[in-house]
């Protein structure tokens, strides 16, 4: 993924494979080797896939929960479902 400016507001995504779109899911961002409790936020479901489904949250100055500083930041995923809660690695954003 391309460097975000600090100044934008995207949304950021991340495929979950095997979810089907109705379950809670939170993200979070995190300088740290994996996040704490209070890091998580929660997320939204914009589509479903034949493979999963798509969360997603705002992050920047428009966002109410999370704007990031400048640096790299690794990306995590938490699904609770009825019987399953795994937290994923999702991977890296650098914010200039």
């Amino acid at each position: 993924m391309d460097p975000i400016s600090a100044l934008s507001s995207p949304y950021i995504y991340s495929h979950i494979d095997g979810a089907a779109g109705d379950e809670t899911v939170e993200m979070a961002f995190v300088q740290a080797a994996a996040p704490d409790s209070d890091d998580w936020e929660a997320a939204a479901w914009s589509a479903t896939t034949a493979k999963g489904a798509w969360a997603r949250i705002l992050i920047g100055p428009e966002s109410a929960a999370l704007t990031l500083t400048a640096g790299a930041w690794q990306m995590w995923v938490r699904v609770t479902g009825d019987v399953e809660k795994p937290v994923l690695h999702a991977g890296e954003i650098v914010i200039t």
